[in-house]
């Protein structure tokens, strides 16, 4: 999973999967649902982000991260 912020545009995208997305539905005003050929959420594109988040805050409970150190 990315997340990926674009100030020039204030738009956050946030990237589930890396397959390719080949349809989009809006489930909101601004709010862009990227899914793939079956139907599966691959991505989430939030236009004027800071209107709709506080992107001063990031909070993440319980993530499991796999880092790339080798042991």
């Amino acid at each position: 999973m990315k997340i990926e912020y674009f100030p020039e545009t204030d738009s956050l995208y946030i990237e589930l999967n890396d397959r390719p997305g080949t349809d989009t539905r809006e489930i909101e005003a601004g709010i862009i649902l990227d899914l793939d050929d079956k139907g599966r959420a691959v991505g989430l594109d939030i236009d004027q982000a800071s209107k709709h988040l506080n992107l001063h805050t990031l909070s993440l409970k319980h993530v499991p991260f796999v880092t790339n150190e080798v042991r």
